[in-house]
């Protein structure tokens, strides 16, 4: 394979005008939503100083994806996706304005963090299932929509890298009310995105009589009898809460073991970003899902052992390094998970499906984040990184003694040849 095909197989789905609208509006959305994040890690580790209350006010913004999400999936099989994405870009917009308008004028504390938080946790709840539902509308050939989950991870982890880095820097000269300010106004990119966009009407299903519940447990039941959907997402729900809440100490780490401050902070998650931009575009380039699955536990050991190794440094080049291990570990094994659910998934039950996939990802992240805080007040932020690092290689090895299961399901989204990735001239 030539040079410029191996780009086109790596950027295909950019050929798809809605896609490349959409790719594009959410990288700028993104980087402002990566800026609120690392200010509002540093506003509230300010504030209090405490691993234990930082755990408490990531858990109380994270509950609602446990709560919601799994309902969010059956309406979101019953709605128009492109209308109710376009209102809940609209939601968050507001959200960031009043973050920013407290922060600025000074009466921001603990308590409105916390109700603020709640409300961004029920809005990312309900956006999370309906834009993975919503990513298959982008492109008009199937083949792509493998490629098309990969380069969103891309452009998230883009942003990951952009984001902290400009972060740091505003912290230290604006504040962290500007910050604010800058995701609310990055929101505008995004709508205007989707606004421009020409979607084709999809026949939303009729559900005169059907119970809420009902549609819920068909899904539910839909799941656990999908064996390759149930291991994905009982693996993703350990995953999230035994290591994606590393970042809830990552703020102390920076500053109490690695004696750094708020830009130090920034240089960590954008190395992170490094590290996740280099394992999309790998996924990105792959032809097709097949070995996916592999890919799940060998990014899961080296996730585990970026974690295992930020317990045993105090020195900031070294952590750089092995944040950039954990970035390309975090972003292999959530966009090869996310893939794999979206290949084997029916159309019918796709909402409902990826909404029990958020409650995987997200919903069991707020207990991890409250244990996080929790056991790094016990025993200390490089004894609990172990303790992350442990369970994750654990659970990665027990993972890989269920491989066989994915070869249940033909590859329906494999293209038979490279020559059709060739570029169009």
């Amino acid at each position: 394979m030539n040079v410029n095909s191996k780009i086109y197989l790596t950027f295909r789905a950019l050929q798809h005008r809605n896609y490349r609208l959409f790719f594009f509006g959410q990288c700028i959305s993104l980087t402002g939503t990566w800026i609120q994040q690392i200010a509002i890690s540093w506003l509230v580790y300010t504030l209090t100083k405490s691993a234990l209350l930082m755990g408490i006010i990531t858990f109380a913004g994270s509950i609602p994806s446990l709560v919601v999400s799994p309902f969010a999936g059956v309406f979101i099989d019953r709605i128009n996706k492109y209308h109710a994405l376009v209102i809940i870009q609209v939601f968050f917009m507001i959200e960031a304005f009043i973050l920013a308008i407290l922060t600025i004028t000074g009466i921001i504390n603990i308590w409105y963090i916390i109700i603020l938080g709640v409300f961004i946790g029920i809005t990312n709840a309900i956006d999370m299932p309906l834009r993975q539902s919503f990513i298959i509308q982008l492109v008009e050939d199937s083949r792509d929509l493998g490629n098309a989950i990969s380069l969103n991870s891309s452009m998230f982890n883009l942003a990951r890298l952009i984001g902290p880095a400009i972060a740091g820097v505003l912290i230290a000269l604006v504040g962290e009310g500007i910050c604010f300010l800058i995701n609310a106004v990055s929101y505008i990119a995004v709508i205007w995105a989707l606004l421009a966009m020409k979607i084709n009407s999809v026949t939303v299903k009729k559900t005169a009589g059907i119970n809420i519940f009902q549609e819920f447990n068909e899904g539910f039941k839909y799941v656990l009898n999908s064996m390759p959907i149930r291991n994905i997402i009982l693996y993703m729900a350990t995953a999230s809460f035994a290591g994606m809440s590393y970042m809830v100490i990552l703020p102390i780490f920076a500053k109490e073991i690695i004696h750094g401050d708020s830009q130090t902070l920034g240089f960590l998650m954008s190395s992170s970003g490094i590290g996740a931009l280099f394992g999309a575009l790998y996924l990105a380039s792959k032809k097709s899902v097949s070995g996916l699955e592999k890919w799940i536990c060998i990014a899961s050991l080296l996730f585990g052992a970026g974690l295992i190794g930020l317990a045993f440094t105090a020195k900031v080049w070294i952590s750089l390094i092995l944040m950039l291990i954990i970035g390309f570990g975090t972003v292999t094994v959530i966009a090869s998970c996310n893939t794999l659910i979206q290949h084997f998934v029916d159309d019918n039950k796709r909402g409902r499906v990826m909404s029990l996939y958020t409650v995987a990802f997200m919903g069991t992240a707020p207990f991890g984040c409250l244990c996080e805080g929790a056991v790094a007040n016990k025993i200390g932020v490089p004894f609990t990184f172990l303790l992350n690092g442990l369970i994750i290689i654990i659970a990665a090895l027990i993972f890989s003694t269920k491989l066989k299961c994915f070869s249940a399901k033909p590859e329906s989204i494999e293209l038979n040849d490279e020559s059709s990735y060739a570029p169009v001239h």
